[in-house]
Formats: structure tokens, sequence, C-alpha cells
């Protein structure tokens, strides 16, 4: 299962537009604890936030999601 792969690249784009997780959880409305899981990919954002973040950050869904380690599950599943 992917859950524990890193989907996504938030942690890098954050230091990249230079914010912190604190301001990202301030735009979003949900609780700093909650970035910080989905930037260390402990777990991941649902779908609307993913599209609310790539407006905040100013950035394409393709910059933030890392679809290689979904395609590196897929490999392993039909070998």
């Amino acid at each position: 299962m992917a859950s524990n792969k890193d989907l996504n690249r938030l942690k890098v784009i954050l230091a990249e537009k230079k914010k912190s997780n604190l301001w990202l959880s301030k735009q979003l409305g949900c609780a700093p604890t909650t970035v910080s899981k989905w930037c260390t990919n402990s777990s991941q954002p649902p779908l609307e936030s993913l599209m609310k973040i790539t407006r905040l950050l100013n950035v394409e869904l393709n910059d933030l999601v890392r679809y290689e380690e979904l395609d590196k599950d897929e490999e392993k599943g039909s070998a």
C-alpha cells in the first residue's frame, strides 16, 4: 500500500516558497499538526485540500504529487 510512501512534496514546495507549516495551516483552517503529518508523509491531504494548496502556493498539482511512488507500487503489484 502506498500510504507510507513519500507521495507528496509539500515540505519541499513550502521551503521553496519560503512558507511555513503554520502559515499553511492558518490558510487552510486546519491544525498545524495536520500539515506536519502531510509534510512528513505520515498521512496525505484530501483532494480538496491539495487543490487549495496548489492555489495558495501557486503551483500545479503535478508539482505536489510524486507519481513515481505510485508507479513503484503498481509494478510491485503486477510482479
